[in-house]
């Protein structure tokens, strides 16, 4: 089975604006937050999107 479109992380600098089904990463600073980003997506085999400033999703498309 291959998923595809899905929202496979979340990363964050304020998680009291994020809830749902996806693992959740809060982190202190937008750098910390990005470079979380950049390991998840490789580990993931996902994209990075940012969203806001406080907001990054890691993809598969």
């Amino acid at each position: 089975m291959t998923h595809e479109k899905l929202i496979l992380a979340v990363i964050t600098t304020n998680s009291n604006k994020i809830a749902g089904g996806a693992p959740i990463f809060t982190c202190d600073t937008r750098e910390e937050m990005e470079s979380v980003a950049t390991n998840l997506e490789a580990i993931l085999d996902g994209i990075a999107h940012s969203l806001s400033d406080e907001l990054l999703i890691i993809v598969k498309h």
